[in-house]
């Protein structure tokens, strides 16, 4: 019979591993939009003083 890695012996483990995963997915998602939300609000910012 073959050995199951430690993955496949522990359920909890597994499931605990998916859950990080999808937070840390969802973290980077807000990251980068707030990246975004910055970069525009500096764009308008420049425009302002631009003009």
């Amino acid at each position: 019979m073959a050995k199951k890695t430690a993955k496949e012996a522990n359920p909890k483990r597994v499931a605990y591993e998916k859950k990080q995963e999808q937070q840390g997915e969802k973290v980077i998602k807000w990251i980068i939009g707030v990246l975004i939300a910055l970069a525009l609000c500096y764009a308008a910012y420049s425009i302002w003083i631009v003009s």
